[in-house]
């Protein structure tokens, strides 16, 4: 992964902008893909640290969500499973099986989506952006949670789409 570093700006009302280093935290500018490509070719399953490299050596941490979203748009995946530990969209206690990213703005304003949720969220519309046909987050704490999602009618998780 190529990085760069991240930089949380912070705006008031009364004071001109404000610039706040994250420390070594970045953000993907580039997923090297033919390596990821090759290595799957070759029969190896991947494990990606979400940790990029810039132009000059320096290491930073990003947002293995963020990692996530960004590898699947750049292999062009028709699907990405998002393992968390919540049974995925809920309003009011009750599971959105499916929701498409127009309906995303909606949601957040209305409580639904809140919190840590709302990064990952952004990680699946980016992925979505990029060109994944669809992202679904699945409570990864439901035993064999990814055969139930991938191989019933109506899998367990949040389907995003576009």
């Amino acid at each position: 992964l190529e990085a760069r570093k991240r930089e949380l700006v912070v705006t008031r009302e009364d004071a001109p902008p404000e610039i706040i280093d994250l420390g070594n935290v970045g953000q993907v500018t580039r997923v090297n893909d033919t390596l990821i490509r090759s290595l799957i070719r070759d029969g190896f399953v991947p494990v990606i640290a979400p940790v990029g490299v810039d132009d000059e050596g320096h290491t930073y941490n990003i947002n293995a969500d963020s990692v996530a979203g960004t590898v699947a748009g750049a292999l062009r995946a028709k699907r990405l499973l998002m393992l968390t530990d919540v049974a995925g969209l809920l309003d009011e206690g009750t599971l959105i099986q499916r929701v498409r990213a127009s309906e995303i703005p909606g949601l957040v304003k209305d409580g639904v989506i809140q919190g840590g949720m709302i990064p990952k969220i952004e990680c699946c519309l980016s992925a979505l952006a990029e060109g994944v046909d669809m992202v679904t987050i699945v409570d990864g704490r439901v035993e064999n949670c990814i055969l139930l999602e991938l191989l019933t009618d109506r899998g367990i998780g949040t389907a995003l789409t576009l």
